[in-house]
């Protein structure tokens, strides 16, 4: 008889092939072609307190974020953009707004990119062939940042306000005039805090043009309601291959930002999973409390770094099926828990050792990965 394996399931494939789009080279990381979609975020500091700027990234960089940006809308903030783009431990893109000479400043101070809003900088469109020229010279990637708040006056006579059309053709039109000069060192970022209208102008983009794509929700609002928008917006179109690079705008913490930006990536399949707790959301069937239990198993085993999957399931119904497709689960009722590894019940234990227990089997688990090769970046932890 051939033996049936119960343990973890093949992960599936991405929903849908990448878009083709040209490689850019932000500092150390690629964006486009065929690198990974990568997540950055933006720091809240002012950029002239370089210690503060450099504490914050440091603090991005050790969440997982791969790629950051800062605000620069005065002298001050330029002048101290050579020692933070240097210390920096991932590639910084300085973020200008109005004044144009702050984008010759950042490329002089060696940033990774730097991010312009032709809508909002004075006469942009007369400057474009010294821009082209000084980032061509210094090899200095553009992003095309385009918002809805901040919208071309002339797109917006057009169109009557920042629709899909009027946000795609502002980026299209600011991309030909560095064309016109031999630079496509180039990504574009069409935002809106409406997601519908976000997800319309990028999959025109897509259609229109092989640069490649910054995803971002602007103005997404506070931590849950900035979570779900952007989760629907970068969902609907990395499920189609669009996008390579995403910034989760949240009113909180920019670590913040990197954790939900990680958890869609990984939950689209788009990122190697770490750290993933399965548990139940709790029914008139558990006969243990879910709640705690599936916290108490996070807080012992958050810090690991390989990928792997823990079901903590509080009853007998949906319970062992899930807990034999995990690496490590339990499946509780009547004072006590089936615990799984592999798929295979290993023992049974009373219902105060559930937890003790799971760690403890995680740590061997996790401990003989290590030894296989097997391991991941920063964990993502999920309960759902």
């Amino acid at each position: 008889m051939t033996a049936v394996s119960l343990g973890l399931p093949e992960v599936p494939a991405t929903l849908a092939v990448r878009r083709k789009s040209r490689q850019i080279q932000v500092g150390s990381v690629a964006v486009g072609g065929d690198a990974p979609v990568s997540v950055q975020s933006m720091t809240t500091t002012r950029t002239s307190d370089i210690g503060a700027t450099l504490q914050q990234i440091a603090e991005l960089t050790a969440s997982g974020c791969q790629i950051v940006r800062v605000a620069c809308p005065t002298q001050d903030d330029a002048d101290a953009l050579p020692v933070i783009a240097r210390k920096s431990q991932i590639p910084v893109i300085a973020d200008i707004h109005f004044q144009p000479k702050y984008v010759f400043a950042a490329i002089e101070a060696g940033c990774a990119a730097v991010r312009v809003n032709p809508g909002n900088i004075k006469k942009f469109d007369d400057q474009v062939k010294e821009i082209a020229k000084a980032a061509k010279d210094h090899g200095t990637p553009i992003r095309i940042g385009v918002n809805a708040g901040s919208l071309d006056r002339r797109l917006l006579q057009k169109y009557g306000k920042a629709t899909p059309e009027a946000l795609a053709e502002s980026a299209l039109w600011e991309a030909s005039l560095f064309e016109e000069h031999d630079f496509r060192d180039i990504k574009i970022s069409v935002k809106h805090n409406d997601p519908v209208v976000m997800v319309e102008a990028y999959r025109r983009l897509a259609e229109q043009c092989d640069y490649p794509l910054h995803l971002g929700v602007t103005e997404a609002g506070p931590a849950f309601q900035g979570t779900v928008k952007s989760a629907v917006a970068f969902g609907a179109l990395l499920s189609q291959g669009i996008g390579d690079t995403i910034r989760v705008s949240l009113s909180a913490p920019p670590v913040e930002e990197i954790k939900v930006g990680i958890q869609i990536l990984e939950s689209l399949n788009l990122r190697r999973r770490g750290l993933e707790i399965v548990s139940c959301p709790s029914c008139g069937r558990a006969q243990v409390d879910v709640y705690k239990l599936a916290e108490e198993v996070t807080a012992g085993l958050t810090g690991m770094e390989v990928p792997l999957r823990v079901a903590v399931m509080g009853c007998v119904v949906n319970g062992p099926g899930e807990a034999r497709e995990a690496d490590l689960g339990v499946a509780s009722g009547n004072g006590k828990g089936q615990i799984f590894v592999k798929g295979e019940v290993i023992k049974t234990v009373p219902e105060s050792k559930i937890v003790e227990t799971l760690i403890e089997e995680a740590m061997k688990i996790a401990e003989q990965m290590e030894k296989d090769g097997i391991a991941s970046g920063e964990p993502a932890v999920v309960v759902s």
